[in-house]
């Protein structure tokens, strides 16, 4: 958390909005109401962070195609070179700490953060749909 929370101050965001940002990059796109929804946040907690994020390129809007009533948010194509750098040097040291381990080790703990991701998102839309 406090690394993401680094990243997005570097860029002017909220560690929230950089997490949407990618959940956006990685399962989208989305439109507002389902962005909502796999956030946890209100109708008028995304549309603010959506419009952080398009206020820095890194999101745009689009009209959905089926229902012009209704916007889909996609990633921005556009380079986005500290955010690049940040996670460049991220990738690089974890890839230093995995090639410690052998091949069935990193497939366990591979599996293990798959698995963990998983339920996390799980979890997240559970909490956001309300009590129960």
């Amino acid at each position: 958390m406090l690394f993401h929370q680094a990243v997005a101050a570097r860029l002017g965001l909220s560690a929230g909005d950089l997490k949407t940002l990618e959940l956006i990059s990685t399962d989208g796109p989305f439109s507002a109401s389902e962005l909502a929804r796999r956030t946890g946040l209100t109708a008028a907690g995304i549309t603010s962070v959506v419009a952080r994020l398009a206020a820095g390129g890194y999101v745009v809007r689009e009209t959905d195609p089926d229902d012009r009533r209704r916007a889909i948010i996609r990633a921005a194509h556009a380079e986005h070179p500290e955010l690049a750098d940040a996670f460049a040097g991220l990738g690089q040291a974890l890839g230093g700490v995995i090639a410690e381990y052998d091949p069935a080790e990193q497939a366990a703990i591979v599996s293990y953060l798959r698995r963990t991701i998983d339920i996390l998102r799980e979890q997240t839309i559970r909490l956001g749909s309300g009590p129960g």
